[in-house]
């Protein structure tokens, strides 16, 4: 009776019997036993997930430090590459030697616009003791790269970065030539030498002037300076290098066609007025052996006009300080008194310097250890042209020690200051470069030596100067 009354209660109230529990009790731990299996193998999916970013982060940073390496590596002018591949390479892939110059000049330019392009690095070759200074700037080095490896000023900031202190391009004329007929520049690989008959193929001063005109535009924007305040110095860069501590040389020239002596003087002073605001020196040269009559305008007379003209030219500069003069001599005007000649023209006309040699039209002496030579190299050796190449080191610095003794005595017999001398042919080592410096030269220049030696030979020279010097 009471049993039944309670239930009656149960059910009146809404609530289940004690005996249907046990059937909402059970599903419950059913429930929590499957909850925690869950958890658990949410935890080990989460593991395994930060394991496999923890990897991928891991492969990644170490493809990137491997990568930024071999850019480092590659682009150091020091890497094995740039002597021992790059230049053997065009030389196999490009039978024609300018073929592999205008191949190599490309290389360069578009390899500088990406960050690729070869610069010198390290520690070693900084505050060493090369130092000189040079027309009032304390060079970085006495290391020059010679006019023709770039002749229309389209990459030197690319071969200031190969460590030069000194970049002459170049040679230009007034108005644009495509110079003598193809081929006309051939190998002698087993002397290291080359023969070349360019002709001063030029695209003219004024695509000159507006390629150094744009490149100092974007610089004096790069700086936050007017174009006038960087050709005043107030970027405390030279204004032609637009580097500290080096030099950018303009070399100039008349056009094949010119003759007579008003017209070529006139061929200067134009190339003068659109080339000077963007040079450190302007270098005449009257020295190439593949223009007619080029050579002729080194007596005496006619290269005191010239350079007279010349630097009367470059005075009227419209910057703060004008551009040094320079005039390029030729090796094979090596009489005593064809040299002392040309060192009076040099001081009558107030030029600033010389640079001594260019290619020589000799052929003797030039393979003095009797190298056997290839059929093809003995063909190229005779070709009409100037040769260029180690053979050309003794000649040069017999005439760096002549000009220097000569140049001093006028400068002391007319109470003026010492004329500065720039030294090229045939210098391929360290050991060569301080021969020419101790020899009165303050800048040793390089050109053939590149060509095979490629985009470090600036650097290796630097350091074998160094190590040249510290031996001793």
């Amino acid at each position: 009776m009471s049993a039944s009354r309670s239930c009656c209660r149960l059910a009146s109230s809404g609530l289940r019997p004690a005996a249907h529990r046990p059937t909402t009790v059970v599903p419950s731990r059913s429930t929590s036993h499957i909850a925690r299996r869950h958890a658990s193998t949410s935890t080990g999916q989460g593991a395994a997930a930060a394991a496999g970013r923890l990897g991928v982060l891991v492969y990644g940073s170490a493809l990137a430090a491997t990568t930024y390496a071999a850019y480092l590596y590659v682009t150091d002018t020091r890497a094995f590459i740039h002597k021992s591949v790059v230049p053997p390479a065009l030389r196999l892939i490009f039978p024609d030697a300018e073929d592999a110059h205008h191949a190599g000049t490309s290389m360069l330019k578009l390899l500088y616009s990406l960050n690729l392009h070869p610069r010198e690095r390290g520690e070693s070759l900084k505050d060493t003791g090369l130092a000189t200074e040079v027309y009032g700037t304390t060079l970085s080095n006495p290391i020059g790269i010679s006019a023709g490896l770039d002749k229309d000023g389209e990459i030197p900031d690319v071969l200031f970065d190969l460590g030069a202190g000194v970049v002459e391009v170049g040679g230009c004329t007034p108005r644009p030539q495509s110079g003598n007929p193809k081929p006309r520049v051939f190998r002698v690989a087993g002397l290291d030498g080359m023969v070349n008959r360019y002709g001063l193929n030029s695209r003219g001063a004024d695509d000159m002037a507006i390629r150094l005109r744009d490149r100092l535009r974007r610089y004096a924007l790069s700086v936050g300076l007017t174009e006038t305040q960087v050709l005043n110095g107030e970027a405390n860069v030279p204004p032609g290098s637009l580097h500290p501590g080096r030099l950018l040389a303009v070399q100039i020239a008349k056009n094949k066609e010119t003759t007579g002596e008003k017209a070529v003087i006139e061929d200067h002073v134009y190339c003068v007025q659109r080339l000077a605001p963007y040079a450190d020196v302007i270098v005449v040269n009257v020295s190439s052996p593949n223009t007619p009559g080029l050579r002729d305008l080194q007596a005496t007379e006619p290269l005191t006009r010239l350079l007279s003209a010349v630097v009367d030219e470059a005075s009227k500069t419209n910057r703060k300080q004008r551009p040094k003069v320079m005039v390029k001599v030729s090796p094979d005007e090596d009489e005593n008194t064809q040299m002392e000649g040309i060192v009076q023209a040099v001081h009558i006309s107030g030029v600033d310097g010389v640079i001594v040699g260019n290619t020589t039209k000799r052929r003797q002496g030039l393979n003095p250890k009797e190298v056997r030579l290839t059929a093809k190299d003995q063909k190229a050796l005779i070709e009409d042209g100037g040769y260029s190449g180690p053979a050309m080191f003794s000649r040069t610095l017999d005439l760096v020690s002549r000009y220097r003794t000569m140049l001093d005595a006028q400068s002391k017999a007319k109470g003026s200051s010492q004329k500065t001398i720039f030294a090229t042919g045939g210098i391929t080592n360290g050991q060569q470069a301080l021969q020419i410096l101790n020899a009165g030269a303050s800048v040793a220049m390089v050109y053939t030596g590149m060509v095979y030696g490629g985009a470090g030979t600036v650097s290796r020279i630097k350091r074998e100067m160094i190590a040249e010097t510290a031996s001793k």
